[in-house]
Order: structure tokens, then sequence, then C-alpha cells
């Protein structure tokens, strides 16, 4: 027997979005995906208008600062593997209110695509409890380094355009965790850090699905607005992200995350 809907989607996705408390936060995801997998929660009849987007539910620390003012620390010494775990446990709580932002606001898209957004964020915030984890073994907890807010920063700048979102968020910021962590994991091993690599090694194989489902999305926008990708993606990268890409590529993960030789071709091209 299928079992009655009993809470509104929008709503659910809007209270993981709101939660504070990191803890709180992948809880409440794991349960809420839990809920939408099991058929509990259905979409509204009418669906509404999402509110205008604001600063996503967060502690009060990390305190988030200017990228160009975070600190380096090298991997050799424990605060510095610590700080490393902390910059990507923060990507990582950042793409869990991105993708409860891209289900409660980007309404009228397919099942689909609220279906995979849903898995998404019940995947990031895996990934978030792991690096915690890791974090609290290390002696620190998150909060305890300085932070930027670069990936929530372009969330707001693509609020009113999901092809904009799925081209500029998963496949431009989110995609460079691709292209770095395979040299963080051998830096890593090389101290022998192996523990915080097999974590990164988790979370590198499920990202590239990330993008990939990034890369479906905008080309079904792309579809639906009738214009054409390849082209569209080169104007988005010109418009937004001249001056701020670096390159090496990775590109067999991209090529397996959806990008096109051309796409490839054009980032390097603006890549530092």
């Amino acid at each position: 027997m299928t079992p009655t809907p009993t809470s509104s989607l929008f709503a659910a996705a809007q209270r993981c979005l709101s939660e504070t408390d990191p803890e709180q936060k992948v809880a409440l995801t794991g349960t809420t995906a839990a809920e939408f997998r099991a058929g509990r929660l259905a979409l509204p009849i009418a669906e509404g208008v999402a509110d205008p987007i604001g600063a996503p539910g967060r502690p009060l620390r990390p305190c988030l600062i200017e990228p160009r003012k975070l600190a380096q620390r090298g991997l050799g010494s424990a605060e510095g593997r610590a700080a490393l775990v902390h910059a990507i446990a923060h990507i990582e709580f950042n793409a869990i209110n991105l993708a409860w932002d891209a289900v409660y606001r980007f309404r009228g898209m397919p099942a689909s695509f609220r279906a995979d957004w849903v898995d998404i964020a019940d995947d990031e915030a895996r990934h978030f409890r792991m690096l915690s984890e890791r974090l609290a073994e290390l002696g620190h907890g998150y909060g305890d380094f300085d932070a930027h807010d670069g990936l929530w920063e372009m969330a707001v700048v693509t609020a009113d355009s999901c092809l904009q979102r799925m081209a500029l968020v998963p496949r431009v910021l989110e995609a460079r965790g691709l292209d770095v962590t395979p040299g963080m994991i051998r830096r890593l091993r090389g101290v022998g850090d192996h523990r915080t690599a097999e974590i990164l090694e988790i979370i590198l194989r499920e990202e590239v699905a990330h993008v990939a489902a990034g890369s479906r999305w905008f080309a079904w926008c792309c579809t639906q607005s009738g214009v054409e990708p390849e082209a569209t993606f080169a104007d988005l990268l010109d418009t937004h992200m001249r001056g701020s890409l670096r390159g090496p590529f990775n590109t067999e993960a991209r090529l397996s995350a959806g990008f096109s030789d051309a796409e490839l071709a054009h980032l390097g091209t603006l890549a530092a």
C-alpha cells in the first residue's frame, strides 16, 4: 500500500535549510530524506513561491572572511591537517544547504530533480559527519578555523535561475573538488594520514555523481529554455568566473561528470 503523504516537501526542505546546529541539520537531513523516499512528503496542490533567498541556517562559527585572508597551513602538522579537514567540512556543510535550497527554491521541476537533490543533501550530510568525526580525532571541531562564504554567495547570485545555479554551483564551484582532491589524497598519504585520505576518496567518488546531476539538470534547463548548452556554459563562465578559475582540471573525473571536450577546452582558456 502506498503511504499517505503527511507533510510538504518544500516545508521539510526549508526546515533542513534553516536549521543552525550542524549536528541537528545532519540528523534532520537524514530523517527528511528517509521520509521522502518512503513517500511521506508531498508537493502542495498549489506549489506557491519560495521565499527570497537569505542566509542559510548555520552556527555563529566559523567566522566567515575573504578567501585571500585565510591562513595557509602545511600538512606536516596535526594543526595543518585539521585546518584542511575543517575547510572541506565547511564545503560539505554548505553543500547540504545548497542541495536543500535547490529542492525548496526551484519549483515546477520534474520529480526526478527533487529526488536527485534530496539524495545529494543526504550524501553531503554523511560527508560532513565523517569529516566532523575526523576533525574531533584531530582535537578540533567545526567552527575552530575561519572559512569563506563563496559557495553561498554564488547561490544568492543564481537564486532566480535554476539554469544558472546548475551551471555555476555544481559544475564550477563544487566541481573544483574533483580537480584538487586527488592531490590532497596523495599529500595526506605522504605524511601518513591514511584515515583522512580514505574519507576523501569516498567523497571524491560520490562527488562525481553530484556534479553529474548538475550537468544533467543544466542540460535539461537549456533544452527547456531553447539555448545551446556548451555556448551557454561558456557565456556564464565569461560573465561570472573570468579571472577566478584555477587549473589544472581533472579531465577524467569531469568527463565522467558530464562535461564535454569543448567545455573543458573553454575552461582551460579561462584558467590561471
